[in-house]
Order: C-alpha cells, then sequence, then structure tokens
C-alpha cells in the first residue's frame, strides 16, 4: 500500500502505529496519507528496516507480533545487558557494534559521536560476542587467508585454474597464503585490531554494494566497516600528526603500515534484538542468529 491508497487494514495500521507511539492521533482515517507514512517511517527505522515509501507484507507480520513476545524479548535483551562489563560505559571513549541492527557506534563523553553500517558474520560463520580492547590501526593491509577459506576456496580454485592466485591478487607465504595490499584487498585499505582468541577485527571492504542491504550477514565473521576512513579519522583526531590526508596517503600507499593508539579503545561487539536508544525510542531487530528464544526458554522456566 503507498500513499493515497484506501483501505480497512489502513485504519487498523493506524491504530497500531497509535498504540505503538509512532503516530500521536488515530483520526480512523482509512486513507494512507503523509502523517501515516511518516509514522510508517518512523517504525520502520526503530525496527530495523530501511524506508520505503510503501506498506509491505513483512511490515504487516511485524504488526501483528503479539505484544507478549515482545516482552520476551525484551526480557532477554536485559538480561544480555548484565552481561556487558560494567566498566566499559565508564571509559571516555569506547566502540560499540550491535550485531541484529548492523550498526557500529562511537560513544564518547556519554554521547554517540560516529556511527557506521557494517557487514557482519552470516549464519554458518556468526559474529562472535565479546569485548576487547583496540590496540593498533594497519593500513594497506596484507589479508592473511584464514586455513579454513584456503581449504574451501583456494585450493579447489588453484586445483580448476593453474594461474587462481595471481588472478585473486594472492602469493604464498611461508607456507600460507595472502592477499597483497590494494583496493581490491578483502580487507579493503585499513583494518583495526582488537586481540582476541577468534581473531575478529574491523575492516574495510571493496564490497561496498552490501552496505545496501536490509539485512547484512554476509562475512565470515569479521566485520566490514561501510565508513572505515571516517573511522580512522575519528580513532586519531587527537593526534595531530595523523591528519585526513595522511590517513589517506597511507591507506592508498599499497604498502602494509601499522599504527598503534597511544591509548586503548574498548570494543564491545553485542547482540541486541531490542533496546532504547538516546532518544527514549524501543527499538526491535530481527534475530538474525536465532539467540533469542534458547534464552527466553532458560529465563521462562519454572
Amino acid at each position: 500500500m503507498k500513499l493515497g491508497d484506501s483501505s480497512a487494514i489502513i485504519s487498523q495500521i493506524r491504530e497500531r502505529l497509535f498504540v505503538t507511539g509512532d503516530i500521536k492521533e488515530d483520526n480512523k482515517s482509512a486513507v494512507c496519507d503523509t502523517v501515516l507514512m511518516k509514522a510508517v517511517k518512523n517504525y520502520e527505522l526503530r525496527h530495523g528496516y530501511a524506508p520505503k515509501n510503501t506498506i509491505l507484507s513483512e511490515h504487516i507480520n511485524d504488526f501483528n507480533i503479539p505484544v507478549s513476545d515482545r516482552i520476551k524479548t525484551i526480557i532477554a535483551n536485559m538480561e544480555r545487558c548484565r552481561w556487558i562489563d560494567p566498566e566499559l560505559e565508564k571509559g571516555k571513549k569506547y566502540i560499540e557494534v550491535n550485531i541484529p541492527e548492523f550498526r557500529l557506534y562511537i560513544v564518547e563523553d556519554g554521547k554517540i559521536a560516529f556511527i557506521s553500517p557494517v557487514v557482519v558474520g552470516r549464519t554458518m560463520t556468526k559474529t562472535v560476542i565479546f569485548s576487547g580492547m583496540m590496540n593498533n590501526i594497519v593500513f594497506s593491509p596484507y589479508w592473511n587467508v584464514p586455513p579454513s577459506i584456503i581449504k574451501s576456496e583456494i585450493k579447489p580454485g588453484m586445483a580448476k585454474d593453474k594461474n587462481y592466485l595471481a588472478k585473486k591478487n594472492l602469493e604464498w607465504n611461508n607456507g600460507a597464503v595472502r592477499q597483497l595490499p590494494g583496493k581490491n584487498n578483502s580487507l579493503g585499505l585499513v583494518k583495526f585490531l582488537f586481540p582476541n582468541s577468534s581473531n575478529i577485527y574491523l575492516h574495510d571492504t571493496p564490497s561496498k554494494s552490501l552496505f545496501e542491504r536490509e539485512s547484512r550477514a554476509f562475512s565470515h565473521g569479521c566485520v566490514r566497516v561501510a565508513k572505515p576512513r571516517e573511522l580512522a579519522i575519528e580513532l586519531l583526531k587527537d593526534d595531530p600528526k595523523w591528519t585526513p590526508e595522511r590517513i589517506d596517503k597511507a591507506m592508498h600507499a599499497g604498502k602494509e603500515s601499522w599504527y598503534t593508539l597511544k591509548k586503548k579503545v574498548p570494543v564491545y561487539i553485542g547482540y541486541f534484538t531490542a533496546w532504547v536508544d538516546r532518544e527514549g525510542q524501543l527499538n526491535f531487530y530481527k534475530d538474525i542468529y536465532q539467540k533469542d528464544e534458547s534464552l527466553i526458554k532458560l529465563l521462562t522456566e519454572e
């Protein structure tokens, strides 16, 4: 349904959006007007949808999720809040990634200083939930291909094409495989490291079109950042030697270089399918890794 359409369903949607607080007045109209579409857009943004200026069946299905189910989701996410290290938010500056929201934040002095869309791990290669301390930025990085990808992708590719490595800008390195720095490198032009046992990190990507998708679970587990240059600028803004021009030069140097942060930055990668944002709005996101049901069961069992 689009602007100008009329239907009895429109009046039901209007009532629902009034109950959820997305529209301030329910005038009972069955016509899809600009006021209703603005309310639908607000609902979409709070529920992880890209605004489409059209009411689709997926939105109707979302409207019909029982309030009792929403309450269970809230309870599950209140429990997840208890798992966060209380020291995290005491820090002057920290990074948080919410996997179901596909978004990264930098919080500084209690306020959001930076936001970027991200791509996270697909269902078979989930991004791990954990906290760490960012200590290095690597410009024009090599990509050291994990053994699992060498086995599943590289070796089969080499078996079919003897020039496979050269075509992919790959080379052997001490018995392993790595991809040379450059714009087509799978890590893009910069990566951000915070040591952890799962070898998860933030990085650029040449696959920019994926950030236009509504659901962005496509990676092998690491977190791809839509605005890596801006992230580097934000992290280095207190170092006068690292101007945006110098960052650009390092990113496009074609030669790997490492920078050690003068002060480590806490990073928290979390999984919240419901949370209240800093404007006080309750947000819900799709449970992409199907984690809610088992947690709700544990919390509600007698």
